[in-house]
């Protein structure tokens, strides 16, 4: 997945001849262009390979993976591109980019590549920020998958209607595209499902919550009723059987069997950074989860509301979003018995405010600052008894603790929590 490295060196060139103040008034033309010049290159992959495209605030990444593997079961050839890796078949990657789609011609040269590799479907994650940055462009959809919306990146957009505006372009996307049928699956639990439905589509389709009852909950797995049968998975959580059901029925319309969609569920096994069990043999339960926001805050938490939690939590990263940080403190607050606030993604701000902003939202005594995160995760393993839960947010499987001036530090929290729990004598 390597650049046109002649390109890219003309583009760098010309980006740093161009004054900041300047760039940044020129930019949307700037990305369009560098979208349009990406299709050419790669001569329009997308109308050979049907694209479904994946877009909410929350679940895009499980929803993604949980699609995938129905279609692979189903005998698909799938190309995958979304936050936790890219993969043409057989071959993949991790994303390392700190971005769900990489730009500079990066969509159009992964669906080419999908293309030459004779897939069947490329399911992308495509999020707010891409669509600002016209990432999405010259992307003939077939299918569409809104998962929910909630606010997120509204520094960056300017409100939270340019927010809505940007996903709801990448359904426009689809309502402009070529292709037949068009599909758009909604979630009728979101407020903003009409919004997405209105887009011009041959085939809608909704779920809920509702589809899914009777169902139990469990904190590591659940069993939902299924075409009216129980149905068992080791996902976890109201907020994963709402991305299963997003996946369930993006795969009925496209005629996927009852009997390979149950078999695919049944099968799959999770993933990396969305409740994510650590497991070194000791007994409290160690989980790593990449929620952000406030609203996956809290649904996480109450994964494990029966559990004593101690909880590490950073927030939102240096420059963005610190309207929620107050809010995310809170609701730590009111699920957890202990908190160590720590370090996350501070860029060029002061990581020991942005930390002080999540304390104001906790209204008891019971935060700790650790801004070492390796130490905070460290400290709240050996406050841990039999039967807690250890609960590690905010990064996920994200590759890097990201500093000042673009410095960048290799991480990941499930494998720093396993080599400390080494240390504490664990090692199954």
């Amino acid at each position: 997945m390597k650049p046109n490295s002649l390109i890219e060196n003309i583009l760098n060139f010309t980006k740093r001849l161009v004054p900041h103040g300047l760039f940044r008034r020129i930019q949307p033309a700037y990305h369009y262009t560098l979208a349009l010049l990406g299709a050419l290159i790669y001569r329009f992959p997308s109308r050979h390979i049907k694209v479904l495209a994946i877009t909410g605030t929350k679940g895009k990444t499980s929803t993604t993976e949980i699609v995938n593997a129905i279609l692979e079961e189903a005998g698909y050839k799938t190309a995958v591109a979304g936050t936790l890796r890219f993969k043409v078949d057989q071959e993949e990657e991790r994303n390392l980019y700190k971005m769900t789609i990489p730009g500079r011609f990066f969509l159009q040269r992964f669906l080419r590549r999908a293309v030459k590799a004779k897939c069947d479907w490329a399911v992308i994650e495509m999020t707010s920020e891409g669509a600002r940055q016209y990432r999405h462009k010259w992307v003939n959809l077939d299918a569409l998958i809104f998962t929910n919306l909630s606010p997120e990146h509204i520094e960056s957009h300017g409100s939270f209607e340019s927010y809505l505006d940007a996903k709801l372009s990448i359904a426009r996307t689809l309502g402009r595209s070529p292709k037949h049928p068009r599909i758009i699956v909604a979630n009728a639990d979101s407020e903003y499902a009409a919004q997405f439905l209105g887009i011009p589509a041959d085939t809608k389709a909704t779920y809920t919550l509702n589809d899914a009852k009777p169902y139990t909950l469990e904190k590591d797995s659940m069993t939902f009723t299924f075409v009216g049968s129980p149905i068992s998975t080791r996902l976890s959580g109201a907020f994963n059987l709402s991305n299963i059901l997003a996946a369930v029925t993006f795969a009925r319309t496209i005629n996927i069997s009852p009997e390979i969609i149950r078999r695919a569920i049944e099968k799959f096994n999770g993933i990396r950074g969305r409740v994510e069990y650590v497991d070194q043999g000791q007994d409290f339960d160690v989980i790593v989860d990449y929620a952000h926001t406030a609203d996956s805050l809290e649904k996480v938490y109450e994964v494990f509301q029966n559990s004593r939690m101690v909880c590490v939590l950073g927030g939102t990263g240096g420059g963005r979003d610190s309207w929620k940080r107050p809010a995310m403190g809170g609701i730590a607050d009111a699920h957890c018995d202990e908190i160590i606030l720590t370090n996350e993604d501070p860029y060029d701000e002061d990581p020991m405010k942005i930390i002080e902003e999540i304390k104001a939202g906790v209204g008891s005594d019971k935060a700790e600052i650790i801004l070492d995160r390796r130490e905070a995760i460290s400290v709240a393993l050996k406050k841990a008894h039999t039967g807690d839960a250890v609960i590690i947010t905010g990064k996920g499987t994200d590759p890097y603790i990201m500093g000042p001036n673009g410095t960048k530090t290799p991480w990941d929290d499930a494998t720093v929590a396993r080599e400390e729990l080494k240390k504490l004598g664990f090692n199954k």
